[in-house]
């Protein structure tokens, strides 16, 4: 099973549309490519930067299906984000492995 992290670093100025926006949008068009099994997201508590930092998880059976989306659905998603929020956040994405999945 792979963990695919996407870390967001949010201005708090829109924060509140942006989280909307992800519950109710965007977490929703990432599960309807059925590259993932599953998803959660976190808010960081003890984040050292400025804004407000929040991990999206999606857990995906296979590698292949995680690079069915990196080549299908990654890009036209990133770019679906709204003009509102355009350069006021940074997000960073990591890909885990399980080890020890139950």
């Amino acid at each position: 099973m792979i963990l695919y992290n996407v870390t967001i670093i949010i201005d708090e100025s829109i924060h509140e549309r942006w989280l909307n926006w992800m519950q109710n949008v965007h977490i929703g068009q990432v599960m309807n490519t059925g590259c993932f099994a599953s998803n959660r997201m976190l808010k960081v508590l003890d984040s050292p930067n400025e804004g407000i930092t929040y991990c999206v998880q999606y857990v995906s059976d296979s590698i292949e299906k995680y690079n069915e989306y990196k080549h299908q659905y990654s890009a036209a998603l990133q770019a679906d984000f709204p003009e509102e929020f355009s350069n006021k956040f940074v997000s960073f994405r990591t890909l885990m492995e399980f080890i020890d999945a139950r």
